[in-house]
This record gives C-alpha cells, sequence and structure tokens, in this order.
C-alpha cells in the first residue's frame, strides 16, 4: 500500500481554515496569457492543454479558446482539477482553504479525496458567508505572502456550481477532480481515475488540467493524458498507416525517441532505481516514450510550452543541493526522492499503456474486425471504442516488486562529492601525525582539494559556499578521536554548529570548553 494513502488529511476543519487567494502577482509566467486563466497553454502536438486556477471568466475564455472555430462548443471536453485544496469563488475570483500555517507553501495535505474535498468545500461557503455575515458584509483573506486583505462580498459560489453554469454553453463539459499531491506520484488508483474519464472520448477530444498555476501537478497530469492520447493513437491508427504507400512506419514509433546524448546522465533521468525500472519492465521504449512527452510538457528549451521539466528539475534541484545549508538540504533532498518517485511512475504508467494498446491491438472481435477493415486485411478501431481491461493498480500489482524497488532505490543519489583517495589519505596523515602542529597546512591542503573538486562551478557565492561547506565537514571528518568526540557533543547540545571556524575555535583556543 502506498504510504500517503494512510496519511490522515491534514486539512482540518474548515472553521479554522484560512482564505487564500489562488491569484497572485506574477502568477503568469508564459508569453500570451489567456485573461483570467493563468499560464494557459496548449502541449505541441496533444490536444491537452495545463493551466493554473481560473476566474469564473477565465474558465470561459479558456474553454473558447480551446473550442476556437472548429471544434463544437456542445462537443465533450474533459477537465481535470488537480488539487487537493476545496475552492470557492468570491465575487468571481477563486479563493482556497488552506491550513492557516500553510500559507504561500506547497501543502501537501494527506489522503484528500475527490469526496472529501467536494464536502469540504460545501463547508468552506458556510464558513466563508458566516465570516462575511459577522464582517459587515466584508470577508478578510491572505495573499500568498500572508499580506492581510479584505474585501467586500457581492457573490459566493463553489467551484461545483460555477461548472454547472459553464454548461449552459458547453453541456459537452465534464469536470473531474483528482487531488494528488505536489511532489512524489499521484497514487495508483489516481492514474485509473484519469484513464477511466477518458476511455470512450475521441483522439481529438480536448482534455484540460489545472492545478494552483499550473506548475507541477498539472504538469504531471498533462505528461499522464498524452499517455493515454498516444494508446489511442497507437491502438487506433498503426493499421490505418500501415496501408498508406510509402509512409516508414518506423518514423511513426513514439518510442524510438533520442535525448542529446551530450547531455548529463542526470539530466537524461538515467538514475539507478531508473535503470532498474527499465530493465525490470524490458521496455526500454517506455522510458523514451515517457521522456518525448515530459519533453513536450516541458518549457521551449526541450521543445515545449510549458514552464516545468519534470525529469531535468530532478537534476537542476541536486545541482542545488551541494550549495545549500543543512535545513534546506533536508527539505530539497525529501523533494528530489519524491520527483524520482513520479519520474518512476510515469515511466511504469508509460508501460502500462504500452501494453494497453498492444492488448487492444489484438484483442478485437471478428465482428470489429470486419466493420473496421482496411484494404490489405488491417484494422483500424476508432479511439473512442478502444478499451482498457485492466486497470494500472492491477498492473502494478502483476509487478509488486517495483514498489518496493522505488522506496529502497528513490535515495540512491551521490548526495556529496567524493573527496580524491590520495587527497583524504594525505589530510588523514597530517592529522594523524600532529594535529595542531599541522593544521595550518591541513586547512591549507583542504581549501586546494575543494579547489579542484569544485572547478566545474561558475565563481560566485554558491562557490563559496559549496568549498567552505565541503571544508567544514572534511576537517570534522579527519579530526583525531579524542577532538571529535568533544565537537560532536557540543553539535548535539547545539553548543556549536558542524562550521569550519567554529570546529577550528574548539579545537584550538576552545579546549577548556567542554558539551
Amino acid at each position: 500500500t502506498d504510504p500517503r494513502q494512510l496519511t490522515p488529511t491534514i486539512m482540518g476543519d474548515m472553521a479554522n481554515a484560512a482564505c487564500m487567494a489562488d491569484g497572485f502577482d506574477n502568477i503568469q509566467k508564459l508569453p500570451d496569457p489567456v485573461p483570467g486563466c493563468p499560464n494557459f497553454r496548449r502541449v505541441p502536438g496533444f490536444k491537452v492543454y495545463c493551466c493554473g486556477q481560473p476566474t469564473i471568466a477565465g474558465f470561459e475564455a479558456a474553454l473558447t479558446k480551446v473550442c476556437g472555430d472548429k471544434y463544437p462548443k456542445d462537443g465533450p471536453i474533459i477537465w481535470f482539477n488537480l488539487r487537493q485544496e476545496p475552492d470557492v469563488y468570491v465575487n468571481g475570483e477563486p479563493i482556497c482553504a488552506r491550513p492557516p500555517g500553510k500559507i504561500g507553501e506547497y501543502a501537501e495535505l494527506g489522503n484528500v479525496t475527490r469526496d472529501s474535498a467536494k464536502a469540504d468545500e460545501e463547508e468552506f461557503i458556510k464558513v466563508i458567508e458566516g465570516r462575511a455575515k459577522e464582517n459587515a458584509g466584508k470577508l478578510k483573506f491572505v495573499d500568498i505572502n500572508k499580506a492581510e486583505k479584505e474585501i467586500e462580498v457581492k457573490e459566493v459560489v463553489t467551484l461545483s456550481n460555477v461548472i454547472e453554469g459553464l454548461k449552459a454553453k458547453f453541456p459537452g463539459l465534464v469536470h473531474m477532480r483528482i487531488p494528488v499531491c505536489n511532489s512524489a506520484a499521484p497514487l495508483e488508483t489516481d492514474f485509473d481515475i484519469l484513464v477511466k474519464t477518458l476511455i470512450g472520448t475521441n483522439i481529438n477530444t480536448p482534455v484540460i488540467i489545472n492545478d494552483q498555476v499550473g506548475l507541477s501537478r498539472a504538469t504531471t497530469g498533462c505528461v499522464a493524458a498524452c499517455l493515454f492520447k498516444e494508446f489511442q493513437i497507437s491502438a487506433s491508427f498503426e493499421g490505418l498507416v500501415e496501408t498508406v504507400p510509402g509512409v516508414n512506419l518506423d518514423l511513426l514509433k513514439m518510442d524510438r525517441y533520442k535525448m542529446d546524448p551530450n547531455k548529463d546522465a542526470l539530466f537524461r533521468g538515467e538514475f539507478e532505481v531508473i535503470k532498474e525500472l527499465v530493465a525490470e519492465l524490458k521496455d526500454e521504449g517506455a522510458k523514451n516514450e515517457c521522456d518525448k512527452v515530459i519533453d513536450k510538457n516541458g518549457p521551449a528549451k526541450t521543445g515545449g510550452t510549458g514552464i516545468k521539466q519534470l525529469r531535468e528539475n530532478i537534476a537542476e534541484s541536486k545541482l542545488s543541493y551541494e550549495i545549500m545549508d543543512d535545513a534546506a538540504q533536508v527539505f530539497l533532498k525529501s523533494k528530489i526522492m519524491d520527483n524520482i518517485h513520479k519520474y518512476f511512475y510515469l515511466i511504469a504508467f508509460t508501460a502500462y499503456m504500452r501494453q494497453a494498446a498492444e492488448l487492444a491491438r489484438s484483442a478485437v472481435s471478428d465482428e470489429d474486425k470486419a466493420k473496421n477493415s482496411l484494404t490489405g486485411g488491417k484494422t483500424a478501431i476508432p479511439g473512442d471504442q478502444l478499451k482498457v481491461n485492466k486497470t494500472f493498480a492491477a498492473f502494478m500489482e502483476e509487478h509488486a516488486v517495483l514498489r518496493g524497488m522505488v522506496e529502497a532505490g528513490k535515495g540512491k543519489l551521490q548526495w556529496e562529492r567524493d573527496i580524491p583517495a590520495a587527497a583524504l589519505a594525505n589530510l588523514e596523515s597530517l592529522a594523524t601525525t600532529d594535529f595542531k602542529a599541522n593544521l595550518g597546512k591541513i586547512i591549507h591542503d583542504i581549501y586546494q582539494t575543494a579547489h579542484t573538486m569544485f572547478a566545474d562551478m561558475p565563481q560566485g557565492d554558491h562557490k563559496k559556499r559549496a568549498k567552505y561547506r565541503f571544508a567544514s565537514k572534511t576537517l570534522m571528518r579527519i579530526l583525531p578521536n579524542n577532538l571529535k568526540g568533544e565537537v560532536e557533543a557540543l553539535i548535539e547540545k547545539k553548543s556549536i554548529t558542524l562550521d569550519l571556524y567554529e570546529i577550528l575555535g574548539q579545537c584550538t583556543w576552545g579546549q577548556g570548553i567542554k558539551a
């Protein structure tokens, strides 16, 4: 069982919830904004769209743009909302409920379900109406920077009722909530809700996915939706394409995608646990196809129109890790491991969808074959008639080893740079011969080693901080045992910190100070 399914929701009672405005200054990160719908964009090559939480007017603007002058406004449109927080609209603007201690940060709210979010929303609107009534018709709320604000309440509507209102103009609109966490993978059952909602839709049915800003959660959902579209293309059109003279089928294979081989291994997603996954699945094409879709959902530098690069962000965070202080490292390490967990699951989901396409192609009945046969004996099943007979949760049950693999392997990264063996032996020799007499040379040699080890980093504060942290940790590592015991005890009591000058002070003039 995924540990997050056992996590109780920490949303808390709506009566104590803080009201936080979803929108904020500089929320728009992309060019060509759609008014009221932050960071709206289309994924290149797919009828899949991504955005932040729209205003009431923003919903209509986004849906109008999606339909354009070709897609019928009464046609099916699937809209997924991936937020855990309940949302209510005050004067047309979205305001969410947050635990009072989770303002302006990524709030992981535990095991929130579609039903619990909806129930919280019904409760939240009553709380808002009550607070406004007690405050002469005005509502106090905060922005993401915790600045307190107040607004005169003219209209309050739940998100559910906003959607119902939109159906007057867009009667085919389906709004599905799948509350997911921010950093780690969605639950296996979350993937299944997405697939179940998309079964029976056409390849050209628009799919729109939002979170608060249009960042990690929405991008993750868009990758999964694009992978479903690829399943439809693979299962539906392979037969059709094979009958077209002169078309090289290999060119259309999604799993032949090749990344720039000059990219660093971490930027290519070649983490140890991912290599283990590919070997276990015996399907290298799954990683290639997943990487292609992630790149299309990323920023312009990897061929996308978006903001978050779900694979390369892991490598970027890892590069930031070594320049952070200890407290920041604890948070970032957890985030990096969560993001590897998400990447692992997206590849596993790709393998599942590829298997589903294979099964859909081979499981066509004689009647359907006759109905959808093409010249040359091939069949092309329309996308809305494709079936998926196995859930992703069942697929993961069949490959249960993967669940343990990701938990054990997501932290298998080299978190610190290795000091060259010869340099370490030299320092240890100086320290054991006569630590105090050699202290000047020890510090000199530590910094000389750091200069070589961090030569690849650009000059600046980051590099200075990385070298200083390395010097502090290396000095601690080579301290003679009697001094090391003293220093460790003082650090334990928080009398000093793991800092080069504080350690030096204790080893020299601070000798009388005991923990």
